[in-house]
């Protein structure tokens, strides 16, 4: 099996095992992690208020005012959620975490409509 159907297999999987997630939030964590990793000029160790950044940034491109709607029907209802799902793929060996990495790192860091809508909104002004 190749690397990246053994990966949708294992998401699928997991998702399913923890019936707290669809698959989607976990691929999207994923996409979003890549995402800041690359962005970076060293490659080197994402802390959660670094990728939440990057969740914002990519589920504003991606979804717009939409991003809370599409985040509630994943499953995911604030920025601990996003954790959730993080340590979820740490415990699946799929992510790796440094000992002072805490879901306490994704508590409350941005509210799902203003991170979303209000943006929207101050680029009409």
């Amino acid at each position: 099996m190749s690397d990246t159907l053994e990966l949708l297999q294992t998401i699928h999987d997991l998702a399913g095992r923890r019936g707290v997630f669809r698959p989607d939030a976990y691929f999207f964590v994923l996409e979003a992690l890549e995402s800041a990793v690359n962005s970076r000029p060293e490659r080197g160790h994402v802390s959660g208020e670094d990728l939440l950044e990057e969740v914002r940034r990519l589920g504003q491109e991606r979804y717009g005012v939409m991003a809370p709607d599409v985040f509630r029907a994943w499953g995911v209802r604030a920025t601990l959620d996003f954790g959730r799902v993080v340590f979820h793929l740490v415990e699946e060996g799929l992510l790796r975490k440094r000992e002072r990495d805490s879901l306490r790192d994704f508590i409350d860091k941005f509210d799902f409509e203003d991170a979303f809508t209000l943006r929207v909104m101050r680029g009409r002004g």
